[in-house]
């Protein structure tokens, strides 16, 4: 489907997570080594990153490959940042096509991606789409099942219900109704909230902060499997895991 990662800690360059490791994100999205459905992830990226003194990210996105644009190796040579969020897509079937449908997705001091598929979409989950404000529905981001579960969780967070209790109701919620494959990431600047239902993820513990991804930038025996059907908060100094 697709490959995606968070970073929170320290100040690094992009390079460090997405550049310069030999199975980075970069090589991921052509030759990813962990990537149990689809075959390369070449139908657009996206890299969120916030700076010093401001709260909104930043974003760069394609919706080409992301080694086909040159202003990428440029931000990861010279940007640092605090916290990243950035992936590469393998769009499935019958899902819109183009830059609007790239991850991350972002709102306020938020940034949201999404690794798997909603079975069954949209049908099986339109009753859950009907519960949001027609202006959500109105200006979705794009016609894909992430775009419908970013709008889900956003609706939450707006109305000020924790991140972590947010993402695990809309992850149940799609569980119950489909067949679903969800590995989901979303960041604001301080903390990562990720969630596994039946898609790999993976985690480890930097000199500078912490990781989380799709798979694993290297051989080294440091990397944690993020327990399947949980819901795991990860701060530089702390990580905690709850069961859906």
């Amino acid at each position: 489907m697709c490959r995606h990662l968070a970073y929170l800690g320290e100040p690094v360059r992009l390079g460090t997570l997405l550049t310069d490791p030999e199975h980075g994100l970069i090589r991921q999205s052509w030759a990813p080594r962990a990537q149990q459905h689809g075959t390369v992830n070449v139908d657009g990226f996206g890299i969120g990153w916030y700076a010093d003194g401001d709260p909104i990210p930043a974003r760069h996105r394609g919706a080409g490959p992301i080694w086909a644009d040159a202003t990428v190796a440029d931000l990861a040579r010279v940007i640092s940042t605090r916290a990243v969020l950035a992936a590469v897509r393998s769009a499935t079937p019958g899902m819109a096509q183009g830059l609007s449908a790239a991850a991350p997705f972002a709102d306020g001091p938020w940034l949201f991606s999404h690794n798997g598929v909603i079975g069954g979409w949209p049908g099986s989950v339109a009753d859950l789409a009907s519960g949001l404000p027609v202006e959500d529905l109105a200006r979705l981001d794009a016609a894909t099942d992430s775009a419908l579960l970013w709008a889900l969780i956003r609706h939450r967070l707006r109305q000020g219900e924790p991140p972590a209790k947010a993402l695990a109701a809309v992850v149940t919620a799609v569980a119950e109704r489909a067949e679903s494959r969800l590995s989901v990431l979303i960041v604001d600047g301080d903390q990562i909230i990720a969630a596994a239902l039946g898609e790999v993820m993976v985690t480890r513990r930097l000199a500078a902060g912490v990781v989380v991804a799709s798979e694993a930038w290297d051989d080294e025996d440091v990397w944690q499997l993020v327990p399947d059907a949980t819901v795991m908060t990860l701060t530089p100094s702390a990580t905690t895991v709850v069961a859906l």
